[in-house]
Order: structure tokens, then sequence, then C-alpha cells
């Protein structure tokens, strides 16, 4: 659908009402972007007469934002926010081989990293920007390609293919594992246990699968697998963690398993995209190399 001329203002009338709008002054606005007083307030006005709708109230020296205004600034400011991402995006790759992901950050770091060499070496027209999201986010307001998400669940208006299922040990550190030969479900219960915020059931789930009441099991939180990963490897306590996200704390013996007693969990990692996106060249790529890796990487766990 055309949209018509005078609901597309100039950039240079977008970007005055932006600065002013976030700077609640109108010479604020003109120092930032290296204009006068007066030529901030024109361009204000004209974007106002083209709009036919008042954004400031202007009263004596002072200059605020109506409602309309206010609403007006949040979209217009993401929508120069996505000009500049796809400027920039651009510039660091003219071909239009730019890929944005974004990714939870411990599975970036520890997984998704240390393989991109392989992607980057066969598909040398692609930039991949890595951009870690503790939180899941909306498509339709964040300039990303493609999300590594775990989840169990669809997002309405995208498409996804899974990628390994999450098997969590109970690890702590040697010496604290050291501390007592009798480990147990029940012993277990009673010491100090490690919990990530994004699986606040994990342990009641672990404690159900191995017969042993759960209710009012408490500890320490975190909001990253790292960080507590850290804890346990400090001796804090008890922590579920992922095999594939400790493999090399599991191998140079920094983290032990208190008991070998894995936990499947019922969510997945899996690759999302909008469905508008199904076609663009760089995320064809990615996704076909990626299911190859997964792929593989379950094959050599098994």
């Amino acid at each position: 659908m055309r949209i018509p001329r005078r609901f597309l203002p100039s950039t240079n009338l977008l970007m005055a009402f932006e600065a002013a709008a976030r700077l609640a002054s109108f010479t604020a606005a003109a120092r930032e972007l290296d204009l006068t007083q007066s030529a901030v307030s024109r361009q204000i006005r004209m974007l106002e007469d083209q709009l036919g709708v008042q954004l400031f109230v202007r009263d004596q020296q002072v200059v605020r934002l109506t409602v309309a205004g206010e609403s007006y600034a949040r979209d217009i400011r993401d929508a120069l926010r996505r000009i500049g991402a796809a400027s920039l995006n651009l510039r660091a790759n003219p071909l239009g081989g730019t890929l944005n992901l974004a990714v939870l950050p411990t599975f970036g770091a520890r997984w998704l990293t240390p393989r991109l060499a392989g992607f980057l070496k066969d598909n040398k027209g692609v930039v991949v920007n890595v951009l870690s999201r503790l939180t899941r986010f909306d498509f339709r307001n964040d300039t990303m390609d493609a999300a590594i998400d775990f989840h169990t669940d669809e997002w309405v208006g995208t498409k996804s293919i899974e990628l390994m299922t999450e098997v969590t040990l109970p690890v702590a550190s040697p010496d604290f594992v050291a501390c007592r030969n009798d480990w147990t479900p029940e012993v277990m219960r009673e010491m100090p246990l490690l919990h990530l915020t994004s699986r606040p059931d994990a342990w009641e789930r672990w404690f159900h699968l191995n017969c042993v009441p759960a209710e009012g099991v408490t500890g320490m939180l975190f909001d990253q697998f790292s960080t507590m990963a850290q804890a346990a490897q400090s001796g804090l306590g008890i922590a579920l963690l992922p095999t594939f996200l400790i493999e090399a704390e599991l191998s140079k013996g920094d983290l032990v398993p208190v008991l070998p007693r894995p936990l499947k969990s019922d969510a997945h990692y899996s690759l999302t995209w909008p469905v508008e996106r199904d076609a663009y060249p760089p995320l064809v790529a990615f996704r076909g190399w990626l299911s190859a890796e997964t792929r593989r990487y379950r094959g050599s766990e098994g």
C-alpha cells in the first residue's frame, strides 16, 4: 500500500522533533544537531503543519510534549533507530549480506561463537551480528533476522527449526562433592542449591523425578548459566547445568557430577525467524549450516 506523501515527513524534520522531544528543549536540540534554535523551532512547526497535529506546548521559554507528541516521539525514535541500524549494516557489508541474530548469552558464548568461523569461511559475503538477549522479544519491534531461543511454544508470524534439547546434570566443585560420601537426592535436598531465573522449576522437576519432595526448595538465584557455573565452581552450592554448556569444566574437572542423574527438559533450543525473512539469503545459508552443525553435534553426543 502506497503511503500518502503528507504522512512521510523528511528525515530532517523528524530528527529535529526527536532531539527536541528527548531533550525537552529546542535549544539543546539545536546544539546537538548543529543548528540554530530558530531553525529547530521552524522545522518542528513545519512538521506540525504537515501532520495537522500539535506536538509541543510552548509556554514562554519552556516546551513540553503534548499527549500526541509523546506517542509520536516513541514511534519516530524507533523508526530512526531502525533506519540507522539498516544504514550501518549496509555500510558494513555493501552487498547486503548481513544477518542480525539474537542469541541467549551462554549459548552464544559457549556453543555458537566457537563454531561460527566454519560458517563464515564457507559464506564469505555474509556478516553475522550476534546480540545477546536474556528474554524473548518481538520481531515486530527488533531489527533481528532470527533468534536462537529456548522454549516450547511457537511465536505468531514466525517459522522455526528445533536445534537440540537440553539435558541438565547436578554439578558442584570437586571440594564440595568430596565433603561427604553419602550423596543421595535426600541429602542434596538439604544442601545449598543454585537456581536459574529462566528455569525456576528445574530443581523441583529434578527432585520429583527422583521421588523426593520438592516443596519449599530455595537457594541463590542467577540470571545466566555462566555466572551460576562460576558460583558452583567456587563452592557456593549445587547447580543444575546443561551438559553441552559445561563441557570444558567437566573435562578439566572444575565441575563434577554430584549424582549421575540427568534431567531432560521439555523445551528445546530453536532457531526462529519472522515469515517475511524466510527467503533472505544470509538466513537461508545460516539455517542450513546450523541444522547440519547441530545434527553433527547430536551425533557426537550419542
